[in-house]
């Protein structure tokens, strides 16, 4: 005899389970970050370039308006990778998890 039960045996299966689980949640969340990130640099700058008049003296009315606009456009990058994004968060999950499925000690803990 081994000493181990079969509940032991299963409740370490699904502390396995659960970690794995866990993992693929945080990798998904990290690349969908990043894209988040990713967007609302590309979002703020765009409207930057746009949003300059020719002819214009280029200062704003309000002193928070730059503020205010680079809380929107981060805003509005997450909610565009929430809703699927372009595509980025997708590709680097799917590398995060190619990763850490092919490491020889395991998942990796920490991501």
């Amino acid at each position: 005899m081994t000493g181990i039960s079969d509940r032991q045996l299963a409740t370490g299966a699904l502390d396995a389970q659960n970690d794995q689980l866990l993992q693929h949640a945080k990798i998904d969340k990290a690349g969908k970050d990043f894209e988040s990130i990713l967007l609302g640099n590309w979002l703020q700058g765009a409207e930057e370039s746009f949003a300059k008049v020719p002819g214009g003296d280029g200062e704003d009315d309000d002193a928070g308006s730059g503020q205010f606009q680079g809380i929107a456009m981060q805003a509005l990058a997450g909610s565009l990778t929430a809703s699927g994004g372009i595509g980025i968060a997708k590709m680097i999950t799917r590398s995060l998890q190619e990763r850490a499925h092919d490491q020889p000690n395991g998942p990796a803990k920490d991501i």
